[in-house]
């Protein structure tokens, strides 16, 4: 599956559903979804700027995100005007491409994996367990946990 490597606090801002647009300088045509990788190195300022104070998973694939589709920006006041949706300092404004995402899901427990630049090719360990009631009662117990959360 195809992964993308975005540093914290904006990963975890985007699979929380409140970051919808992530900058590059780079465009792609890759449409669907999309693994996001919180990779060792935390934005600290950017921490502050966003008063985010809090302990995040690093070194991990920590939830997954549609790209949906991309916007080409022509001026940094284009960028300036979706900041709402990227969060991205001053800094970043000279990023041409915005990728833009929905349907955020936070993984419960993050998956240990080095990232990579650009998208990348997960290859995440598939499971050994064979007993088709284990699987079963696993999937239950995932149905339960997302109705619990959401009544």
């Amino acid at each position: 599956m195809k992964c993308l490597s975005v540093s914290q606090p904006f990963a975890d801002l985007i699979i929380l559903g409140k970051k919808t647009i992530e900058l590059r300088k780079w465009n792609t045509n890759y449409r669907g979804e999309l693994l996001i990788h919180a990779p060792l190195k935390i934005r600290k300022e950017d921490c502050k700027r966003l008063r985010i104070g809090k302990k995040f998973v690093t070194g991990a694939i920590v939830g997954k995100v549609e790209i949906y589709d991309v916007k080409k920006y022509e001026s940094r006041n284009q960028v300036r005007l979706d900041q709402r949706f990227h969060f991205a300092s001053r800094d970043f404004h000279d990023r041409t491409f915005g990728f833009l995402l929905k349907n955020p899901k936070a993984f419960r427990v993050p998956i240990p994996y080095k990232g990579q630049l650009g998208l990348f090719e997960a290859e995440l360990p598939k499971t050994k367990i064979n007993n088709k009631e284990i699987v079963s009662d696993i999937i239950d117990e995932e149905y339960r946990y997302q109705w619990i959360g959401h009544h």
